[in-house]
């Protein structure tokens, strides 16, 4: 088994895994900030939360990836931490009975078999649709990142273009290193206020209240569900990985019952990260890019252990380098999924209706666009077959 896991590493598989960490890192950290204040954390519980949950994504995404030998990674819940930060007049001690009552929930429903079911019953095309349009919208970011930093983005756009006709399979290193080196020389890259120290765990006893249990556990177990695990296996199945759906979910509600009293709200299954371990760019051989999602659990345990240093030294790469990064490194899969979505002429419509849907960004009822769009493509698809059958 060491032999092949040795085999089946490779620099570009660690580099997409570093990627992977990094835009999920810096794109939503500030929402847990946000959350941990809203609930009247002392330093020590927002240092305790950032390594609950680097520790939960870390180590789930580590060994379902080794477990299953295919790519699997775990992110923590942004619209749930969106939630969370609008939540008012929660104890934080309520507040983690709360999140134990939804990681129950994650995990029933993970493990009877429940939300699996119902994934079934999502044809290819609007899953592949719902991957697209989750994805486009770091893609469409990149582009107008060029607006704020043009040197920059160009730069890294022009390197990506290069690093595709030469070496393609590191040209997502390539895009990595070039806007390391323009941030640099731009002097876009802040190291000198970052926070060297190790994080420690604070238990906060749990309390169970009805205010909290409605008014946070459940809001959070629905977005949880319906706004990340939805899309995360949507783009499993999307990039052609047949990953055991119910054991993960599963597995996932478990990692946060556990972690819950430390700060690990909700784990979930990813999508927009889970696609950079999951494209050509990982791996030419889809085989062996489960390494990728290995390499990002490694990462996330260093970021959870080194809590503060590590969240630093990532808010230290200048936003639009973060954003080019991701739009570029998830062309491929966009495209992938763009084909599959449109390729049988009966579901074209639906699929279309589901990509536009995802892609806009709204959100009802506190549950975001991907749930939507899902939703959108399966009436279209009912009414399809409503109109062949009459």
């Amino acid at each position: 088994m060491k032999r092949s896991l040795l085999r089946d590493l490779s620099f570009s598989t660690v580099v997409a895994g570093f990627v992977a960490v990094l835009v999920g890192f810096t794109s939503s950290v500030a929402l847990i900030f946000a959350a941990t204040q809203a609930l009247g954390a002392t330093p020590a519980q927002t240092a305790s939360w950032i390594w609950a949950l680097g520790l939960g994504m870390g180590f789930t995404s580590l060994g379902l990836s080794l477990w299953y030998r295919q790519p699997v990674l775990t992110a923590w819940s942004t619209p749930g931490a969106a939630l969370i930060a609008a939540t008012q007049g929660v104890p934080m001690a309520e507040a983690i009975g709360a999140f134990m009552a939804c990681a129950l929930l994650i995990a029933i429903v993970g493990y009877t078999g429940w939300f699996e079911r119902i994934m079934d019953r999502i044809p290819m095309a609007i899953a592949s649709a719902l991957l697209a349009g989750v994805l486009a919208r770091f893609a469409l970011d990149a582009v107008l990142a060029s607006h704020a930093q043009p040197l920059l983005v160009l730069g890294m756009a022009a390197a990506f273009l290069a690093g595709r006709r030469w070496w393609p399979r590191y040209a997502v290193p390539g895009v990595l290193a070039a806007g390391i080196a323009l941030a640099a020389a731009q002097g876009l890259l802040h190291l000198g206020d970052v926070p060297w120290g190790w994080a420690r765990p604070a238990w906060t006893t749990p309390q169970f209240s009805a205010h909290a249990l409605i008014g946070v556990g459940l809001p959070l177990f629905v977005v949880t569900m319906a706004s990340q695990n939805l899309p995360g296996v949507a783009a499993q199945r999307a990039a052609g990985f047949q990953i055991p759906v119910s054991p993960t979910v599963g597995a996932t509600g478990v990692a946060s019952l556990l972690l819950a009293p430390f700060g690990g709200y909700a784990l979930n299954l990813a999508a927009i990260t889970a696609a950079i371990c999951m494209g050509r760019e990982a791996h030419e051989d889809p085989a062996r890019r489960y390494m990728a999602s290995a390499a990002a659990g490694v990462f996330y345990i260093v970021v959870g252990l080194a809590g503060g240093a590590v969240a630093g030294l990532l808010g230290a790469f200048p936003k639009e380098l973060v954003i080019a990064v991701a739009g570029l490194a998830l062309l491929g899969t966009i495209g992938a999924g763009l084909a599959n979505a449109l390729n049988a002429e009966r579901h074209r419509d639906a699929a279309l209706l589901t990509f536009l849907v995802t892609l806009s960004g709204l959100s009802f009822f506190g549950i975001g666009s991907a749930f939507w769009g899902v939703i959108a493509g399966a009436v279209a698809l009912l009414s399809s077959a409503r109109r062949q059958a009459g």
